[in-house]
């Protein structure tokens, strides 16, 4: 059972009103999400701060295992590793295009590529594993 953009993005409205990030696309085994960028997500220097961006890796997982095995809240991230790269554009939306490696009952694992919007070098790097609640008979 899977869900589409649209339920998601519903879904996400509904139960996480306060992430910035918008559902731009959901495929079979990924999703793409945007985030804006402005005076809030920088950190000194004039770059996007890593909290963000991990937020944003996070909700792009997220959503991409709700495009796979349907809307299933309690499914909840178990490990996340970043690899920032280059400085993002601090005037420049933050796309992420996630795809997911491994499917299992149990676990879920994602990766992530984080770009400025209008490049394409990837400025972080992220793989996240989820656990998916078990199904009650």
């Amino acid at each position: 059972m899977s869900a589409t953009k649209e339920e998601i993005s519903a879904f996400m409205a509904l139960e996480f009103p306060q992430t910035k990030c918008i559902v731009e696309a959901v495929s079979e085994n990924g999703a793409t999400l945007s985030h804006e960028i402005g005076i809030d997500e920088l950190r000194p220097g004039g770059t996007v701060s890593g909290p963000v961006m991990m937020a944003v890796a996070d909700v792009a997982i997220y959503v991409a295992i709700l495009g796979k095995i349907g809307i299933v809240p309690l499914t909840v991230t178990t490990s996340l590793t970043i690899n920032f790269l280059r400085k993002p554009s601090a005037d420049a939306r933050i796309i992420a295009k996630c795809t997911l490696l491994k499917v299992g009952r149990a676990l879920i694992v994602g990766e992530v590529s984080l770009y400025s919007e209008g490049s394409d070098d990837v400025v972080a790097h992220v793989v996240g594993t989820y656990s998916v609640p078990p199904k009650r008979i």
